[in-house]
């Protein structure tokens, strides 16, 4: 099976996330089982050519334009679009990971008119909003391919009300749920020296860094030891964020390193006792998954997408604000308490979140949706 995935923008600094890595995720898998998983997206920031491959998966890339000033909705490709009409009729799957902007809502308009099956899926990006070019798009585009597409995947219940809520009654018939999925990873070596926490995560007003930061003074107080870590691309916060750490005087323990590659990430995440995540209505945080595929114990809020499977599982702490970080933390440090929740955290990515179970049922909406065409 031939399947395209179109995803918004793929950068050297991970500037668009996590629907990138859910899109890498898939292709591979999908290739791993014999299914020639492609992905197409603008490009940007990269020294040179733009490549033709991304972690081991056929990439086509074009290179990011920006038309007006409203961030990923402002910049799009010309030549993306000139191209799309092909690129779709050449797959037999269209996987569209939709976002109301100028790249993925042209692949998927252009899978329409093909006739190829389209899926749909929306990562928490397109939800009921007032504003005045979401309200515009979903008017000319958006609630059309909701409502035209084969399937439409969702990740909570709070997403599949969104998007029902923006194409307005009927309630959408295609649905399906479909977790994101983290492939297996090495269980990292238990942690020695001094504590490490991490906060890895683009760094946004959403994301709560400033949180992270402000709970560093608690829990030096009982770890004088402990190192801390903000990484991620600065989307307004970076600023803010410094200034704090000098306001605080936590300059020497705090540390700053920008954006991690793929493999930089899992290597920060071996070496941390804690990931913390912040961040409010936070859909299904990769970040999240990976630090509990390799056994890091995570904390996040009660509003991530998360937080039941973390709580239940006891595979880290959930916080009802910020100032229940540095508690958490400092549970999470006690090495019985710590060790705990790393197995557990090893045991719900391997058992509720692995790529096996989540291509079983992509594969399955696939096959109903190519059949369904074919009737």
């Amino acid at each position: 099976m031939r399947v395209l995935h179109a995803v918004t923008l793929h950068s050297p600094t991970h500037a668009f996330g996590g629907p990138v890595r859910v899109a890498l995720n898939l292709s591979r898998g999908l290739r791993t089982r014999g299914h020639d998983a492609r992905l197409i997206a603008l490009g940007d920031g990269f020294d040179g050519p733009l490549p033709t491959e991304v972690d081991g998966v056929p990439t086509r890339l074009f290179q990011a334009r920006r038309f007006l000033p409203l961030g990923f909705s402002g910049i799009t490709s010309p030549a993306l679009i000139a191209a799309a009409g092909r690129l779709v009729r050449e797959a037999d799957i269209v996987h569209v990971h939709l976002a109301r902007d100028l790249v993925t809502l042209p692949v998927a308009l252009a899978a329409l008119r093909a006739g190829r099956p389209l899926v749909l899926q929306t990562h928490g990006m397109v939800d009921p909003s007032e504003r005045p070019l979401a309200k515009a798009l979903d008017a000319l585009a958006v609630r059309r391919l909701l409502r035209r597409a084969s399937a439409v995947l969702y990740l909570t219940e709070h997403e599949r009300r969104g998007l029902e809520a923006v194409t307005g009654p009927p309630a959408l018939d295609s649905t399906t749920r479909l977790v994101n999925g983290v492939p297996a990873q090495e269980a990292r070596p238990v942690p020695t020296g001094a504590p490490r926490i991490l906060y890895a995560a683009r760094l946004q007003a959403r994301k709560r860094p400033r949180d992270f930061v402000a709970a560093v003074p608690e829990i030096l107080r009982h770890h004088p030891e402990a190192e801390f870590v903000v990484a991620g691309p600065d989307e307004g916060e970076l600023a803010p964020v410094q200034a704090l750490i000098a306001e605080l005087g936590m300059g020497e323990r705090v540390h700053c390193p920008g954006s991690l590659s793929g493999d930089e990430m899992l290597a920060e995440l071996r070496r941390a006792h804690v990931y913390v995540l912040p961040s409010v209505d936070e859909p299904f945080p990769m970040s999240v998954l990976e630090a509990l595929s390799v056994g890091t114990p995570a904390v996040v809020t009660q509003s991530n997408g998360l937080a039941r499977d973390i709580a239940a599982s006891g595979a880290g702490r959930v916080v009802a604000d910020a100032a229940g970080i540095a508690p958490a933390v400092r549970e999470l440090l006690d090495p019985s308490a710590g060790e705990k929740a790393s197995a557990s955290a090893r045991r719900l990515a391997a058992e509720a979140f692995s790529m096996d179970a989540v291509l079983d049922t992509l594969l399955g909406v696939y096959g109903r949706s190519y059949a369904g065409t074919q009737a």
